[in-house]
């Protein structure tokens, strides 16, 4: 029997959830080889596909962290249900290629956002176009959020970011505490487009980039694009869609 393949976070909630998975998995024969159950939270979700992005397998997810927003809820009595007829998302990463201040070239993969953040007290000072585009010729603030549909409803959505439908084909660009100008609320652009964003004053007024939760110091300039290359295939409950809790989110703010 070729079972799924089980990856899982080490803490206490995520070996037990384990142990109940592979019981139920041995007494109901469940076999799917192109399948890896992951157990954890958001983050370690995260680390999970980055690990894999070369992988043509699908990744069904079960929360044992906080909130789990790209999990799935675990139920001993319908796991098996829930395996075997799931909804099938495929996402895209954004790939942010960071340039520091001695030149050096650096790359990684964002599922959610890439954080611009200032270094040290002073605010940071950016420009950022998108294409030929200049869509801000001089923005002071804590920094700048660029996310991607699946990552709206993260950090983009703590900093009054737009949440944004999977389908749309678009990225927020939200800014961190503005400055000037004070009222900038960011703009939604088209992911066909590059965005660059360069620091106008990088000895003075450093800044950091950070793909998800991997940090570049000292960043110069900063191109973030959709990687259409890379495709994650991401697996959901029927009834808890990731489309679903996107909406769910959208109302409340509506409401809120």
């Amino acid at each position: 029997m070729s079972v799924p393949q089980i990856i899982f976070d080490k803490n206490k909630k995520s070996i037990i959830i384990k142990n109940q998975l592979i019981k139920k998995i041995n007494k109901y024969k469940f076999n799917n080889p192109n399948l890896t159950i992951v157990i954890g939270g958001d983050g370690f979700m995260l680390q999970t596909l980055k690990k894999n992005k070369n992988s043509k397998k699908f990744f069904y997810g079960i929360n044992s962290g906080n909130y789990g927003f790209l999990m799935n809820k675990f139920s001993t009595k319908n796991i098996i249900k829930s395996l075997s007829k799931p909804n099938l998302i495929i996402i895209s990463p954004l790939e942010m290629i960071v340039k520091n201040k001695l030149n050096q070239i650096k790359k990684s993969l964002a599922i959610n956002e890439v954080s611009i953040l200032r270094q040290s007290r002073q605010a940071a000072t950016l420009s950022i176009k998108h294409g030929s585009k200049t869509i801000i010729k001089k923005l002071v603030s804590d920094g700048v959020l660029v996310s991607t549909p699946a990552g709206s409803t993260a950090y983009n959505l703590s900093v009054h970011g737009p949440i944004l439908s999977l389908n749309s084909s678009k990225l927020s660009i939200a800014p961190i505490s503005p400055f000037r100008p004070r009222r900038w609320k960011g703009k939604i652009v088209s992911d066909k487009l590059k965005i660059v964003i360069n620091n106008l004053n990088p000895s003075k007024r450093p800044i950091s980039a950070v793909a998800d939760n991997l940090e570049v110091r000292n960043a110069k300039t900063i191109l973030i694009r959709i990687n259409n290359k890379i495709k994650f295939n991401l697996l959901y409950d029927k009834n808890r869609s990731l489309q679903k809790k996107i909406k769910i989110e959208q109302l409340r703010k509506e409401t809120s």
